[in-house]
């Protein structure tokens, strides 16, 4: 009797065996066509890449790093390299070279597998810095045709190398995917480094497909639904939905163009399930809104009423209160006029399920979304934990929690306040950090490092990291996230940082979108040459100004943070950015970094100063550095006693 298959190879098996063979697994578009793979295409391709691997002498429990945008290619590479016992370290695309050295160096990465020129060229400079580097593997041949180092070879050489190998060894593959095991390591996914060197997490094939059937189990997931893979295949949630859910579910997964045409294609796709960090779903807030503006007056009118709308019913529904007729009536009317051609226009359209995670998102920004129809859910996990431990049930959101726990998995809070989780999910520990992992594990308690709550109905509400809620001086609650979201919720605002810990009053420091900004003043004339120029701008102060107002007045109504409204703040001259190591990959705030190195700006609004003068240096991606200057203007705001 064969064994039932524990590990996502031997679910690959099972796969071509159960699924037509012309039943689709992956899609690429490519030079604007769209490529389809077939579950038949990617075993070939897999077992091709895989027996590649060993003749090149891949053997088991090597690790394989993967760089470059979501392309089926570097998906095959990773589940190639776990037919054989090995573990994929993916990477993020846009890291810097001294952050690629560090991963690569600490996980001894012996396989490399590179999207095109530009990721080769990076593995090239580092390959004499760190010897365990042995081979680098590419997919994209363009521009390459003058390289002819011997331990340079492109993906479709692997291949072919792989069918040779077959030849002497037709059993060999099979017989590699079925000594796999369940507790064998399916992934080494590093953590993005908020308070130092990024973390190893070591996570197991259980972990990962014990997490995926306790998520699909409560959401319904099914083989016909269609996903887009253009999250970095470095985090988390897409190592679950493009590798793990994509074998064990059994859906499709689109891979997008390029970065830049993720709405396009997805409007192309219609996906059913959809999952972005908040930083996506501002964004697109801020589009929609950016474009608003820029309507007819007729068109901007029907949009601001048919949302006010949508907006009571939404909160009568979260609060489970009836919706009178009338009200039904004109929703009716706003889904026909607005709400059906928005999700259209943004793709979404065939949405069973949109998730937010990794970050806080803010309740008008998650309210907006549902509001037109979107089944927007806010959930929480962790790399540590296989991504998602809650999930927000259909008919039980509330906008400021992240759900209740998934089935199997167990939530408790601290004497200390913090969320503390056990699941079958909850990885096996950092990788050659013992002392971080003791830390981190007690008793088979994960120390998630949040502070949170549970309310009456065990829906699980996270504060902010446990390290960053603090009191100002007068003992006033002071949770830097959760104003942060709140003024990044303004079309105008991309980023923010707020201080206060141990203070007399809050300040911030705030970055401008430059989309949004530009749009705006070049609709009120106002010229500007750089960033820098346009967010110093007496015109862009008044802007900014009035969108915190709004803040503060939001913050007046409620009794634990009235106390904790900006009372000061300067916009910055330049966006913080990973490659100056202000904020991580996954956009979080590197809270001590900045702390040390715009120290002057920080005392410059603690004191009565109307402006500050700097010289910060900044990074491009080459690894060049530049000094940009400016005189930065402090300002008061209004605030509501």
């Amino acid at each position: 009797m064969e064994k039932a298959p524990n590990t996502l190879p031997q679910i690959l098996l099972e796969n071509v065996r159960k699924y037509d063979r012309d039943m689709i697994a992956i899609r690429e578009k490519d030079l604007g066509i769209w490529q389809s793979h077939s579950w038949a295409d990617y075993y070939e391709n897999v077992k091709k890449f895989s027996l590649g691997l060993a003749s090149l002498g891949f053997q088991r429990g090597d690790r394989l790093s993967v760089i470059g945008d979501n392309r089926p290619q570097l998906y095959w590479a990773q589940v190639a390299a776990l037919c054989l016992g090995g573990v994929p370290v993916p990477l993020y695309q846009d890291a810097i070279e001294k952050e690629l050295e560090y991963i690569i160096e600490h996980s001894e990465a012996k396989f490399i597998v590179a999207e095109d020129q530009e990721q080769v060229d990076k593995m090239l400079a580092l390959k004499e810095k760190v010897p365990s580097m042995e081979m680098i593997l590419y997919d994209d041949p363009r521009g390459m045709r003058h390289y002819n180092q011997p331990f340079l070879k492109s993906i479709a050489e692997v291949q072919a190398l792989g069918q040779n190998f077959e030849k002497d060894h037709p059993e060999f593959f099979e017989q590699e995917v079925q000594k796999g095991k369940a507790e064998d390591t399916a992934l080494i996914a590093y953590t993005s480094g908020t308070t130092g060197n990024p973390k190893g997490v070591v996570l197991t094939h259980s972990n990962l497909l014990t997490n995926v059937r306790l998520i699909s189990q409560v959401e319904g997931y099914r083989d016909t639904d269609r996903i887009m893979a253009y999250l970095p295949m470095a985090w988390i949630g897409d190592s679950i939905y493009s590798l793990a859910m994509l074998l064990d579910i059994g859906f499709t997964i689109h891979c997008p163009e390029a970065a830049k045409t993720v709405m396009r294609d997805m409007r192309e796709v219609g996906p059913t399930v959809v999952f972005c960090p908040p930083r996506i779903w501002e964004n697109i807030l801020t589009t929609v809104q950016v474009k608003m503006e820029d309507a007819a007056w007729i068109k901007r009118k029907m949009f601001a009423f048919f949302l006010k709308v949508a907006n009571r019913i939404s909160t009568r529904q979260l609060n489970h209160l009836p919706v009178s007729p009338g009200l039904r009536f004109l929703h009716a009317l706003g889904e026909f006029f607005v709400y059906g051609p928005l999700r259209d226009n943004l793709g979404m359209g065939s949405l069973r399920f949109a998730y937010t995670a990794g970050a806080a998102l803010g309740p008008e920004v998650f309210q907006f979304y549902r509001s037109i129809g979107i089944n927007l859910k806010q959930v929480y996990g962790l790399t540590e934990t296989s991504a998602m431990c809650t999930y927000q049930p259909d008919g039980d959101v509330k906008l400021e929690t992240v759900g209740i726990p998934c089935p199997g998995v167990e939530i408790k809070i601290s004497d200390g306040g913090e969320v503390l989780i056990k699941s079958p999910g909850v990885f096996q520990g950092y990788y050659k950090n013992p002392e971080a992992t003791s830390e981190a594990l007690k008793e088979g308690w994960l120390h998630t490092g949040d502070a949170g709550l549970l309310d009456k109905d065990s829906h699980l509400l996270i504060i902010d990291r446990a390290k960053d809620v603090s009191r100002l001086a007068d003992g006033t609650l002071f949770a830097p996230q959760f104003i942060e979201n709140k003024l990044k919720f303004s079309p105008y605002i991309k980023e923010a940082v707020t201080l206060g810990q141990g203070r007399e009053y809050v300040t911030a420091m705030i970055n401008i979108d430059i989309q949004s900004v530009g749009n705006w003043a070049e609709r009120k004339n106002v010229g500007y040459t750089s960033y820098t120029d346009l967010s110093q701008k007496p015109e862009v102060y008044e802007l900014i100004s009035e969108e915190v107002k709004k803040v503060n007045a939001s913050l007046s109504r409620e009794e634990r943070l009235r106390g904790a409204q900006v009372v000061r703040f300067l916009v910055l001259h330049k966006e913080l950015d990973p490659d100056d190591a202000e904020v991580t990959r996954t956009r979080k705030i590197r809270r001590g970094f900045i702390a040390q190195k715009y120290a002057e700006l920080i005392e410059a609004l603690y004191s009565d100063k109307k402006g500050v003068e700097v010289e910060t240096r900044i990074t491009y991606e080459d690894g060049r550095t530049a000094d940009i200057r400016a005189f930065l203007k402090i300002r008061e705001a209004e605030v509501f006693r």
